[in-house]
């Protein structure tokens, strides 16, 4: 996903390209609640000369109650709840709401400082998945992708990502189940704040870390830097196309990335995590959903430990990409298969207007404008 002001572009071959990681709140040296964990609130509370145990009560009201400020927390007292008022637990505030007929929910949710994002959830009938954005807009400009065509603005805080699947999880009354970083923006432009939000959504919200997935276009050197990590989740990387010169035309970031030092970079996280990497690949009807490029992209991931995620483009109106046809998903399925490629298609969730990642925003933004 992706969207907002396309003036505020960043050079995304480097790994410290977006350099605003902080929220306006952090900027201003209050830091909010959400996202710490149950140590670091125990600590807090203590420091505001409260007993131990009063931070397992914050800690449950946060992440199970849903408090959305001190005032909330009926357990405090009233003086300790007015010494603490302009400490804020960091919830955003919901600015739009569309659901689909199929129960796919998109929320449009502001920041504090007006800044405004996107997340959805999606509901089937054992899971509920949240896709989850890391950043205001984005800055790899992928020329099919909506939010891409918005520009960069900044990267959300930890207390922001957490945000989003509480606010889902409220919304639809029942657990999430599966978390995947899909929304707007790189998350590994973002990694800080990614993985102490990954870590506080496994054992603040409760979420196993198998559950979620953290989706790149590759970002050199951090993949690495993420295998580094021992995380449990899913590597997935956006890869839409089998060679060089194509993902370039289709992700301008990729000129600084050569597919081949990719794929080694994932290669090697296969090694050091024993877990396999799942490929993204957006279909484009007529550009990369040939048989050739099944060919080519069959032999880039000949033994490797992987998965292909094939996507049917959503079509949004700036740009003239299509949508492959049904007969042509399925010649590259097979294709795929007849090569012993673990390929799946993702079947298209959402809204019938809007439907792309972004759009919604966009939209909104647009006609508030």
């Amino acid at each position: 996903m992706t969207a907002t002001s396309s003036h505020n572009q960043t050079d995304a071959s480097r790994s410290d390209a977006p350099t605003q990681s902080d929220s306006p709140t952090q900027a201003r040296g209050v830091k909010p609640l959400l996202g710490l964990s149950l140590a670091e609130l125990t600590e807090w509370v203590q420091q505001q000369g409260q007993p131990a145990y009063r931070g397992k009560q914050l800690h449950q009201w946060i992440y199970q109650q849903g408090a959305r400020s001190l005032a909330d927390i009926s357990v405090f007292s009233k003086q300790w709840r007015s010494q603490v008022a302009e400490v804020p637990i960091g919830r955003s505030q919901l600015h739009y709401r569309s659901a689909a007929p199929d129960g796919t929910v998109k929320f449009l949710l502001r920041m504090q400082d007006g800044q405004i994002i996107e997340t959805v959830g999606i509901p089937t009938e054992k899971r509920l998945t949240v896709c989850v954005s890391s950043q205001v807009g984005c800055p790899m400009a992928c020329d099919f992708c909506a939010t891409g065509k918005g520009g960069f603005i900044r990267n959300l805080a930890t207390h922001e990502i957490v945000d989003q699947v509480l606010t889902v999880q409220e919304d639809f009354g029942q657990r999430v189940s599966n978390i995947v970083f899909m929304g707007m923006g790189e998350p590994l432009l973002n990694v800080e704040n990614v993985l102490v939000a990954v870590r506080s959504l496994n054992t603040d919200v409760g979420i196993g870390q198998r559950s979620i997935t953290i989706s790149t276009v590759g970002i050199p050197g951090h993949i690495r830097r993420l295998a580094d990590q021992h995380l449990q989740a899913t590597l997935a990387i956006s890869l839409h196309a089998p060679n060089q010169a194509l993902r370039e035309q289709l992700i301008p970031s990729a000129r600084h990335y050569p597919l081949s030092a990719l794929l080694e970079e994932c290669r090697d996280y296969v090694k050091q995590t024993g877990r396999r990497v799942t490929f993204e690949y957006i279909l484009l009807g007529n550009l990369n959903d040939r048989p050739e490029h099944a060919d080519e992209l069959a032999q880039e991931l000949h033994g490797f430990q992987s998965h292909v995620n094939l996507i049917p483009y959503n079509p949004i109106k700036e740009v003239d990409y299509e949508r492959p046809t049904p007969r042509r998903i399925q010649a590259f399925v097979k294709a795929l298969q007849d090569r012993h490629i673990a390929v799946s298609v993702r079947r298209s969730r959402g809204l019938e207007a809007d439907a792309a990642c972004g759009q919604l925003r966009a939209s909104q933004i647009k006609i508030s404008a």
